[in-house]
């Protein structure tokens, strides 16, 4: 009987299923848009049974692949996906409202209207800016819109997918780390958050690591071969798909440019309260790493969604059209042809995603639009990068991965700001990453992690940099 390993991707853009060998050789993919409902001002939700259900249809879809090799099981099966984005549970697992995309900003008045000395120490207490971002900030929202927060439970996506499946109610580091209720010294509930909710400790499950075994899949609508698969939470998709890049090294860039874009830096311990408190009023979270007692920087920006609604604006809707597009501004000089000024893109922060365009000349064309959103992009990168530099030694190389950076265009822009550039040709990082928690939570969830990735990662020649020319 053939044995597999399987990581979803809980992703912004698509929902995505990859099956591999115990030993990490890929053999299947299969993806479905995530379901998001968009709603005025720049809000988007979508139902939580909805995305469960996109799981279990991409399950059918891989079975019906798998079983044309032969009979087979799913030894485990491993959970990724956004954070920042979730449901809050009732004691009969019932979500009180769907999930609210991460970079929806609802809940930014009301974590404003938060206590002055509240707000003050959030920044340095959390490793996050104070703002719509952090999963505490729409608990507030729901809270004004009635919701009793009292003797619920907040899982982040993934958590919510593996409890779904059978798992226990369990929040992973990385993800719990980010939602604005956890004291990055201890990793621990602060008390102060849950004071502004007026909720418990019980608000937030039990913390787990990346990768531990947290039971078996038990739910009947997944296919018979999944059935008993040992389940675990991979963690945030953006820190996944760096393990699964191999990019693990302090003095490594991981830049993954997909809806967001984020700019990762691993550090070997926590930073103290005052270098947290500096980061996050720069934009950039101090939070735990998926790795075993790593922490991570991670700096992102909004500049991916900048660029998809530069698209839909000059009416390019497919792959098509992208390309044409893409060989086209490479035609163009890496930072246009126009004067200084003539053409400006701003709404790339974190804590905007509003495309703003600015016309001030003639000449204008698609290409030129794409390049200013490009440029623009890049001047968020060097400034947080150089906020990031102030704080630990700079990196001497930069690992781009993520649907972008498939242009040769979006990688020469890049290139002007970021240290070294490469690329890596794994497609589905997440996917394969959280497949890699699985065959290490199907091992025990103990042992040597790094050892253990290295020989999963050594099975699959695309996790290889190359270098981007």
């Amino acid at each position: 009987m053939n044995e597999y390993v399987v990581g979803v991707d809980m992703g912004s853009t698509s929902i995505k299923m990859l099956a591999a060998t115990p030993d990490g050789r890929e053999v299947l993919v299969v993806s479905r848009r995530s379901p998001w409902v968009s709603l005025d001002h720049g809000q988007a939700e979508m139902p939580a049974e909805r995305a469960l259900s996109v799981v279990r249809e991409l399950a059918h879809e891989a079975d019906a692949a798998l079983s044309r090799h032969g009979a087979y099981r799913v030894a485990a099966l491993g959970v990724s996906g956004m954070a920042e984005a979730g449901v809050l549970l009732d004691g009969a697992d019932r979500p009180a409202a769907p999930i609210m995309a991460w970079f929806d900003p609802r809940g930014g008045a009301q974590i404003q209207q938060t206590p002055a000395e509240f707000r003050a120490e959030f920044p340095g207490r959390t490793g996050l800016p104070v703002g719509p971002l952090a999963t505490i900030s729409k608990l507030l929202y729901l809270r004004d819109e009635g919701i009793d927060l009292r003797a619920r439970t907040f899982l982040n996506v993934p958590e919510y997918i593996v409890r779904s499946l059978g798992g226990p109610r369990v929040a992973e580091y990385s993800l719990v780390s980010r939602t604005g209720m956890i004291d990055q010294d201890g990793s621990v509930p602060w008390d102060a958050a849950l004071d502004v909710l007026g909720v418990g400790p019980g608000v937030l499950a039990e913390r787990v690591g990346a990768g531990m075994p947290v039971g078996l899949l038990a739910d009947e609508r997944m296919p018979q071969a999944f059935q008993a698969a040992a389940l675990t939470i991979a963690g945030h998709d953006h820190l996944v798909s760096a393990v699964a890049a191999g990019a693990t090294a302090s003095d490594e860039l991981y830049d993954s440019m997909g809806t967001a874009e984020a700019l990762v830096r691993v550090i070997d311990a926590a930073l103290p309260f005052d270098a947290r408190e500096r980061l996050a009023h720069a934009g950039i979270n101090t939070v735990r790493h998926v790795l075993p007692g790593k922490y991570v920087l991670l700096a992102g920006t909004k500049s991916g969604l900048l660029m998809r609604r530069v698209l839909q604006l000059i009416g390019v809707a497919d792959e098509r059209g992208r390309l044409d597009l893409d060989a086209r501004v490479m035609q163009l000089p890496v930072r246009g042809a126009l004067a200084d000024g003539g053409l400006e893109v701003t709404g790339a922060r974190n804590d905007d995603g509003v495309l703003k365009v600015v016309a001030n000349s003639d000449g204008l064309s698609p290409e030129e639009l794409f390049i200013a959103a490009l440029l623009h992009g890049n001047d968020m990168c060097a400034e947080l990068m150089e906020v990031m530099d102030r704080e630990v030694p700079a990196p001497t190389s930069t690992l781009l991965t993520g649907g972008w950076s498939k242009m040769p265009s979006v990688v020469r822009a890049r290139s002007l700001v970021l240290p070294d550039v490469s690329l890596t040709s794994h497609d589905e990082g997440t996917a394969y990453g959280a497949a890699l928690f699985a065959a290490f939570a199907a091992d025990g969830g103990s042992g040597d992690f790094p050892a253990f990735a290295a020989s999963f990662l050594a099975a699959h020649s695309a996790s290889v940099a190359e270098p981007a020319g």
